[in-house]
């Protein structure tokens, strides 16, 4: 419950970024200005950033007190431990990134406003489908630092580390099933709010940019279909790097079995992890972004933001099922991408509930 709720608190400063970026857009639209909530959109947006910049270079900088004082560092240690020599072989990893984690934290944090400069934003309407004058389109361009914030802190914190910290903080699959649920929804929500809803557009009109329609017969066939190609592709990718070499990371399927496990062990925890995912990464990437964003950097964004892979072979098995979904976002709709994304996951978990000696 505690997780869900940070969830939710975590996405409220952000839902007032689209909000404030959708207002000045409609005010732009109608009066041929909104240049007032624009600047408030961006002072809000660079605050938001700024904060995280701050705790960055703060980490950053004890990172760097500590490497010339010992003594401190031992405080510091010995402060987080509570004198726990367990707890302090646990945080010894992490401190020794710390450098790494605050960088990985201030420096994509401080780049964000930069999306929302003008000539930034010339440049980019250039390499990808957005309105330069679009207060959401800048926005939503900057919002990409959050993935990088992300992934940095994985690879920051190391999959082994990351493995080991999850083991003794291991949700039960009650608390997964519900985290899953509340984190996805919200993910779902964003993008609606984000293309307009409650500001520029009605709730239908919102469904529709987005993509989402009561799917034809064919179309679930197609995406059904789709899914259980994408199951055969992966299985083939992963067995021909296997031969070369290249096999999942080890730290890569205990970290899985950590965040994701629990919920294999069970029927309903195999439709959560399809249905779950498909409603809110399918609304929010193939819905709102591929339109603007196009088929490559959407794809590659929504691989990264599966940080768990870390940089491995899994990351692009995502990427490669983020481009098989983005082709039939492209042919058919939103709504055939989130069956085939849940057929995918359930496919998956369906093979790990019944055949686990194959993973």
């Amino acid at each position: 419950m505690n997780e869900s709720v940070l969830t939710v608190l975590l996405f409220v400063p952000l839902f007032l970024i689209v909000l404030l970026a959708n207002l000045a857009d409609k005010q732009r639209l109608a009066e041929g200005s909104g240049r007032t909530i624009a600047g408030l959109t961006y002072a809000f947006h660079a605050f938001i950033f700024g904060v995280m910049a701050a705790a960055g270079a703060t980490l950053h900088g004890l990172a760097i007190a500590m490497q010339a004082n010992d003594e401190l560092r031992q405080n510091i240690i010995e402060v987080l431990s509570g004198g726990g020599t367990g707890q302090a072989e646990e945080i010894l990893p992490v401190l020794d990134r710390l450098d790494l984690l605050g960088l990985g934290l201030w420096l994509p944090a401080a780049a964000a406003p930069l999306f929302l400069l003008p000539p930034v934003r010339r440049l980019l309407a250039n390499l990808i489908q957005i309105d330069a004058r679009s207060s959401i389109h800048a926005v939503a361009a900057s919002f990409v630092m959050l993935v990088v914030i992300n992934l940095a802190f994985t690879l920051a914190v190391g999959l082994e580390t990351l493995a080991d910290l999850s083991e003794d903080t291991a949700a039960d699959g009650g608390s997964l099933l519900l985290s899953l649920w509340v984190q996805q929804i919200t993910f779902a929500i964003w993008a609606v709010v984000g293309v307009g809803w409650l500001t520029r557009r009605r709730l239908l009109q919102a469904l529709g940019r987005l993509g989402l329609v009561v799917p034809r017969p064919a179309e679930v066939a197609v995406g059904i279909g789709t899914g259980l190609v994408s199951v055969a592709v992966i299985l083939v990718l992963e067995t021909v790097a296997g031969a070369a070499g290249w096999g999942v990371d080890e730290d890569v399927q205990r970290l899985t079995e950590v965040l994701i496990g629990p919920l294999l062990g069970s029927i309903p925890g195999i439709l959560t992890l399809g249905l779950a995912a498909g409603i809110g990464e399918e609304t929010l990437f193939r819905g709102a972004l591929q339109p603007r964003f196009g088929l490559l950097f959407t794809s590659l964004l929504f691989a990264l933001l599966h940080s768990q892979y870390g940089i491995t072979i899994s990351t692009l098995a995502v990427f490669i099922v983020g481009l098989i979904l983005g082709l039939v976002r492209n042919r058919y709709n939103t709504s055939t991408c989130v069956i085939a994304h849940a057929a995918y996951n359930i496919t998956l978990g369906m093979i790990a509930y019944f055949f686990p000696q194959m993973f």
